[in-house]
């Protein structure tokens, strides 16, 4: 049975085969870190780590090609650690298991780290080239790009002398992206006292969302899937609100930029009211799934009674239905979509993790826009609902957009190269996803900057899955731009 090291550009792939053998979720890049760094010190190439943890990596101008415009190589050595719910794999031990299905490379059951391992491989696979030809090369591994750009942030405004930036983290073949989305992460919290003396008469029953896609919180957030922790919520109002149950607990989604596939809360029915409330959360739930029958068929929502299962605790009522009631009111999905570009979202956000237990209510939504204002004005009317209930909000990890240049000298020559390579146009777009050109445009204002790679479906999902033919085409894509990289 075929593997990945057995397909082509095997340089490329044999690449991406050792970064999945290493773990490397966000916020734990060491090994990785360490691994780039001794790779290209064992390849004769100059190479630095600085105290964040990323790594550049140096390669000198091919003879004749002295005189060409510095070209900086850019990708995040990091990944979403998402995952089925039946899945076993530890994100901090286990390399990721590779399937190839027909065109496709994907896993079983979790992320498959191709965003943006593929863009990292692509750039190592160039540095490693003894028969091609180019300029003098930089390239930029950072950490952390996917929790909050904390390698971009922290890099030095001196590190780079380059002036065109290649960044490897777009996932259509045949497009190039020249802006991206804006992002702020609101996250509301709350202190409350658990209530104790738990009453007689109730039985404890568990409301689940769970297998539906998921994915990228910006990239896919246009497609409407089902988020598991809306939809729970969407069902318990009625519970609290009109039967008497109690809210033992809430817990749902994992990622600030991974739309949550699932999510669950235990509740105390009223034995006396037990057949009538299954009845309705059938109802609910029912019409919760008919709803996102076309854009998440595979979504599943269930309601089962919890065997041998001693409650101890559970949320006051009036703090669970406030709760609630936020969370319900509390905006998710596409606000707006662009004016500018047909078919691109501009404003959204995701409430992508939930927690009531023990004491405390948490919730964290990663908001995004094109637009400072717009990413602005939501993450303030997310603030004000949950301040509306006591909430302390606070507004972090924000980061501005990346604005499309008009006269961008390499997009001109990246459309020359793409048409004579493919006999036609490249596809100019911009992203809704958050880039890290937008942290480096204020550090490195003279940076020319384009980004684009292979094509890759459902990232930060358990379905991400990448598209093989494209990893070839683009190589050879990147490999002639490289050539063609106009002189100082």
């Amino acid at each position: 049975m075929s593997t990945i090291k057995d397909l082509k550009p095997a340089v490329v792939w044999n690449n991406f085969y050792q970064l999945t053998q290493i773990p490397r979720p966000s916020g734990h890049e060491e090994k990785v870190s360490k691994y780039l760094y001794e790779w290209a010190l064992s390849h004769g190439l100059d190479a630095e780590r600085d105290k964040s943890g990323n790594v550049i990596i140096r390669k000198p101008a091919t003879k004749g090609y002295e005189n060409r415009k510095g070209v900086i190589l850019q990708g995040h050595m990091d990944m979403v650690p998402a995952k089925t719910s039946d899945s076993k794999h530890d994100f901090l031990k286990d390399p990721i298991q590779t399937v190839i299905d027909g065109d496709w490379v994907k896993t079983n059951g979790t992320t498959l780290g191709a965003d943006n391992g593929i863009g990292v491989s692509l750039a190592l696979s160039v540095l490693e080239s003894k028969d091609l030809q180019h300029g003098p090369i930089e390239a930029l591994f950072t950490i952390d790009e996917e929790q909050g750009m904390t390698g971009a942030n922290a890099l030095s405004p001196m590190a780079l002398k380059g002036e065109i930036l290649l960044n490897l983290d777009e996932e259509e073949d045949g497009a190039l992206c020249v802006g991206c989305a804006g992002g702020v992460n609101v996250t509301a919290t709350k202190k409350y006292k658990v209530q104790t003396a738990v009453p007689e008469g109730y039985k404890l029953y568990r409301l689940s969302a769970d297998k539906g896609e998921g994915g990228h919180s910006g990239q896919d957030i246009v497609l409407g899937r089902i988020n598991a922790n809306k939809s729970v919520v969407r069902v318990l109002l009625p519970l609290l609100e009109e039967y008497g149950c109690l809210l033992v607990g809430m817990e749902g989604g994992s990622l600030r930029n991974a739309i949550p596939i699932t999510c669950h809360a235990d509740v105390l029915v009223p034995k006396i009211t037990e057949k009538t409330v299954v009845k309705e959360v059938e109802k609910l739930t029912g019409e919760i799934l008919s709803e996102h029958r076309i854009s998440d068929p595979k979504a599943e929502m269930t309601f089962e009674p919890v065997r041998c299962a001693k409650v101890t605790e559970y949320v006051p009522a009036k703090d669970a239905l406030n709760f609630v009631k936020a969370l319900l009111a509390c905006p998710h999905g596409v606000e707006r979509m662009s004016e500018m570009i047909a078919g691109l979202t501009e404003t959204s956000t995701n409430m992508a993790i939930v927690k009531i237990c023990g004491g405390e209510f948490f919730v964290k939504s990663l908001t995004r826009s094109s637009v400072d204002s717009a990413k602005e004005t939501l993450a303030l009317r997310e603030k004000a609902v949950f301040e509306l209930i006591g909430c302390k909000v606070t507004l972090d990890g924000g980061y501005s957009g990346w604005k499309p240049n008009e006269k961008s000298a390499i997009l001109k020559v990246m459309k020359d190269v793409y048409k004579k390579l493919n006999g036609k146009e490249p596809i100019v777009n911009a992203t809704h996803g958050g880039l890290e050109c937008g942290v480096f445009g204020g550090k490195y204002p003279n940076w020319d900057m384009i980004a684009f790679g292979p094509t890759l479906v459902f990232p930060h999902s358990p379905s991400e899955k990448l598209y093989i033919p494209s990893v070839g085409h683009t190589f050879e894509y990147l490999c002639e731009v490289l050539k063609n990289i106009p002189a100082k």
